[in-house]
């Protein structure tokens, strides 16, 4: 993190910006070709770019056969070489150019490496296709054998070698490294050790010429280097004048992180195109910081590399943000992505719980049913499971414990829910008990007075969940546990005898703003009968309240989200807390930028139109805080203790006996210090 450039640079947040360029070449012509790489340079340079790729021999062009051993034509290439360094004293990318250079007693096909009015080294391509249309060992030595080399260029002694790292001193993370074309098709390309030994942005200046089928290939290799060295994958391909005496040439242009497309350009362009991306190097350090398996793959697999040092100086301008950001991480924009999500987390629900029961001698799964969007999807869950095994579903034994606060519109929907799904329903009015407990224990309520703390919610809480497992006991029976990912985060549930405890737990890693995606997806089964789908619907239109304290003079409802703030920014924190680890600095950037603008970008299918709300950055701050100081400072001693239940989403889960293990008696000051640090305009004068 650069602390000093202002919190809307992309660079201070751990991000920088990557280009794969390609450009119309003229054939044989280095000259021209260098006015082109410089073109696009300025404007990468206008866009805050900090790494630039172009294509493999865009100098000279790369089907130009046997002129390219002809010395007019290399000594032109190295005054193009020249002409770029020059220029490039004022631009702010390190440009990544592709050259035919001479050295010792061969000739190599190169990505020459130029920042600020300096070669920083040139890396020769390893592997040399010479089969089917390709004939490159005709004219170029391989580079494999050149470690530890320099080569004169332009009159200037360079590093030289395939060995070769490009580290920004001055933004952590952003190291580059420089393969070329074929490199990347052989079963170890050049890249792989050096994600081992640091580089984060892999760099593929290409020639490729287009067959049928080819550009997926490309995409193929490229998203799964990018994911299997846990890096950035920048991909340049040749594309207009190029020779098409038996080949022609698509200028394919891409960029992966992790495996995931961040951007691309349209094939066959009438002109230079080029793809840009932000570059998360923060995800990239987490994941491999995490990922242990990829720091012992070098103890076996590593090979030494050079490091070659240079300053970016980014610009401290608000330039944006170039990539796709999600205001819902657990939730796919893309409707069958969202459709694949919900089928495979179902069905992941389903099984753990028939393997559960199955496992115990197939007791009756015991279900409180609240008309809330957890145990709704829960009794789906169940009823499943029962459809599964072959039993009835009359074997769901489920019930409505009506309290102080219980609505009878979420009653009846409970009841109705039940029913129309084929379960045993029955009511058990827990009020008198509460009125009883509260008597005896002298709490104000039993005395008439309007006192609803934290001691009368969790007595009608605990009352509902020791009801539950004692009729478990005389059932033969388990309970089904309802609470879910984004209430174990904030540890919103009664420890012990409440809805923190159960035998059995079936949504613990399925997140609140996923839930309502699965009782959607459901539906569009089409398997419900219409008063099915119509209660469905009812719940998905029901504010998330708990239903413990009575609504006031007003009417309003206890509303969960009201006290503890929205699940979409608790949703949007969780997530990157869990998978990534970020500062909570870098997380409210991304949410406010997410979350800016409620009519630009995608929203999830299904999602209401309208309430489709919006956050500053003031708001996202605060209601972080709320998550840190729960999170961090107060909800572990929970899931210390919380029942068995299935992962879910590759982000994480929260069991102790999985991916998130915390003392529990913790504390967010780190959290909440960097927090206020660097958002103190939303915690002024509190």
């Amino acid at each position: 993190m650069i602390t000093e450039l202002p919190f809307e640079n992309i660079y201070r947040h751990g991000f920088a910006r990557v280009a794969a360029c390609t450009i119309p070449v003229a054939i044989a012509d280095p000259a021209t070709n260098a006015e082109a790489v410089l073109s696009s340079a300025r404007e990468c340079d206008a866009d805050g770019v900090a790494v630039a790729v172009f294509p493999e021999l865009c100098l000279s062009g790369y089907a130009i056969d046997d002129l390219v051993m002809q010395d007019p034509l290399l000594d032109a290439v190295e005054a193009a070489v020249a002409r770029i360094v020059a220029a490039s004293v004022d631009l702010l990318p390190v440009l990544l150019v592709g050259a035919p250079l001479r050295h010792g007693n061969r000739l190599y096909n190169c990505a020459v490496v130029v920042h600020r009015g300096r070669i920083l080294g040139v890396a020769p391509k390893s592997y040399l296709p010479t089969y089917r249309e390709f004939y490159e060992q005709r004219w170029y030595a391989r580079g494999d054998d050149q470690v530890g080399q320099h080569i004169v260029v332009a009159g200037e002694t360079v590093p030289f070698g395939p060995d070769l790292l490009f580290d920004a001193a001055d933004v952590p993370g952003l190291t580059v490294h420089a393969e070329v074309c074929e490199d990347v098709w052989v079963p170890i390309p050049p890249s792989s050790p050096a994600a081992l030994a640091g580089a984060t942005v892999l760099a593929n200046l290409s020639g490729s010429p287009i067959t049928i089928g080819r550009a997926d290939d490309r995409n193929l290799l490229s998203q799964s280097q990018s994911m299997r060295c846990l890096a950035a994958y920048a991909y340049a391909a040749a594309g207009p004048g190029e020779s098409t005496n038996d080949v022609s040439w698509d200028g394919q242009t891409m960029i992966y992180e992790g495996g995931q497309l961040m951007a691309t350009t349209e094939r066959f362009p009438d002109g230079p195109r080029r793809s840009v991306a932000d570059v998360d190097l923060d995800r990239l350090r987490q994941d491999r910081l995490r990922q242990g398996t990829f720091d012992d793959n070098r103890r076996t697999a590593g090979t030494p590399f050079r490091t070659v040092s240079f300053v970016l100086a980014p610009p401290t301008g608000d330039l944006g943000l170039r990539r796709s950001l999600d205001r819902f991480p657990f939730v796919p924009d893309d409707p069958a992505r969202l459709a694949q999500d919900c089928y495979e987390a179902f069905n992941i629900q389903v099984s753990g719980l028939v393997q559960r029961l199955e496992a115990i001698g197939a007791p009756r799964p015991v279900l409180g049913v609240s008309g809330g969007l957890d145990s709704t999807h829960a009794l789906l869950v169940i009823a499943q499971a029962m459809d599964r095994m072959g039993r009835p579903r009359s074997d769901i034994l489920t019930y409505t414990l009506p309290g102080f606060a219980t609505s009878e519109k979420t009653k009846r929907n409970a009841i109705a829910l039940a029913e129309a799904v084929g379960a045993t329903i029955e009511e058990i009015d827990i009020r008198p008990a509460a009125s009883e407990m509260l008597s005896r224990m002298g709490h104000p309520f039993a005395a008439g007075e309007p006192v609803h703390d934290v001691t009368f919610e969790n007595v009608q809480a605990g009352l509902r969940t020791d009801y539950l497992f004692r009729l478990a006991n005389q059932k033969n029976g388990i309970v089904i546990g309802t609470g879910d990912l984004s209430e174990i985060a904030l540890g919103w549930s009664t420890y012990g005898v409440g809805d923190q405890m159960s035998h059995y737990s079936v949504n613990p890693g399925v997140p609140k703003t996923l839930i309502q995606h699965l009782i959607r997806w459901v539906i569009s089964a089409g398997e419900l009968s219409a008063a099915t789908v119509e209660v469905l619907q009812a719940v998905l239109d029901t504010e998330i309240s708990p239903e413990l304290v009575p609504a006031g003079q007003d009417g309003r409802i206890q509303s969960t989200e009201d006290r503890i703030g929205p699940y979409n920014l608790h949703d949007f924190t969780l997530y990157h807390v869990l998978r990534f680890g970020f500062r909570p600095s870098k997380i409210a950037f991304l949410a406010a930028k997410a979350w800016e603008d409620p009519d630009a970008g995608a929203w999830p299918p299904g999602y209401p139109e309208g309430a489709r709300p919006s956050y500053d950055l003031p708001t996202v701050a605060r209601w972080m805080e709320v998550f840190l100081q729960r999170f961090f400072g107060f909800a572990q001693f929970k899931r210390s203790a919380i029942p068995n239940g299935p992962k879910v989403s590759p982000a994480g889960s929260l069991s102790p006996r999985g991916d998130w293990r915390a003392p529990s008696d913790g504390n967010a000051r780190a959290w909440l210090a960097e927090l206020r640090a660097a958002v103190p305009q939303a915690f002024d004068g509190a």
